[in-house]
């Protein structure tokens, strides 16, 4: 006995895996001073998952699984039951109305969700989605307010209704249809553009305003600074690159 005292003397620890018999997926590494009491062990472990000290019983196994001992005198030191780094400390909780029980500490899908209807939702103060319509309401009021009624007008200047054309990003072809303000956008000059492929948006409505006719899909409202104007003749879709 004299022996097992002068062990755990000083300051020594040990890193115990620790399990629990309600929650499966709990399992965590944690280090124990030898001296600790096993009543304080308990307390340590409360904070961790929830079982309290009264309702739990503590086993220890070894690093093969073997069952060593049943910790069950609260007053000794946990360095009286010798563990070694690696072994593990099983949890048990006594009590069947734990709040560790029934496995919806670990299963959501047990856990009854709140829900609120998009009107009630709608007339509540404070939401994410007021706070988001906020910011976009004003940062586009502050983002239109920057742009005058003459925006682009000076690059307008050099294109023409049915200019041939290239547009950025993606080197898309087509021919200009339109050049000027479009009172359904924001201020500034605007290019509508009839792509040969159907790479646009529509048919040159724009926000129930037709600016020109294309086909579907083959129209679009762009800057003019996306629109370079020149000698761009539609791709032949069997033109292969190389030979």
């Amino acid at each position: 006995m004299a022996s097992g005292l002068q062990q755990i003397e000083g300051d020594e620890s040990v890193l115990l895996r620790v399990t629990h018999s309600n929650l499966k997926t709990f399992a965590a590494d944690v280090r124990f001073s030898l001296q600790m009491s096993v009543e304080s062990v308990k307390e340590k472990l409360w904070r961790k998952c929830g079982t309290s000290v009264d309702s739990m019983s503590l086993q220890l196994y070894d690093d093969s699984n073997n069952k060593l001992s049943l910790l069950n005198d609260n007053s000794r030191p946990l360095g009286f039951y010798s563990p070694l780094d690696g072994y593990r400390l099983h949890v048990i909780d006594l009590d069947p109305s734990s709040v560790t029980s029934g496995g919806w500490l670990e299963d959501t899908s047990l856990v009854e969700k709140y829900s609120i209807s998009e009107e009630e939702y709608n007339k509540l103060d404070g939401t994410f989605r007021k706070y988001k319509e906020k910011t976009i309401s004003q940062n586009s009021s502050a983002l239109e307010s920057k742009i005058t009624d003459n925006y682009m007008e000076d690059l307008c200047a050099n294109i023409k209704v049915g200019d041939r054309c290239e547009v950025d990003p993606g080197a898309k072809r087509g021919v200009v249809k339109y050049v000027g303000r479009a009172e359904s956008l924001p201020p500034g000059f605007w290019v509508g553009i009839q792509y040969d492929e159907p790479l646009g948006k529509h048919d040159g409505i724009v926000k129930g305003i037709r600016y020109f006719n294309c086909p579907k899909l083959h129209g679009a409202m762009v800057r003019a600074d996306k629109v370079k104007v020149g000698d761009y003749p539609e791709r032949d879709p069997f033109e292969e690159d190389e030979i």
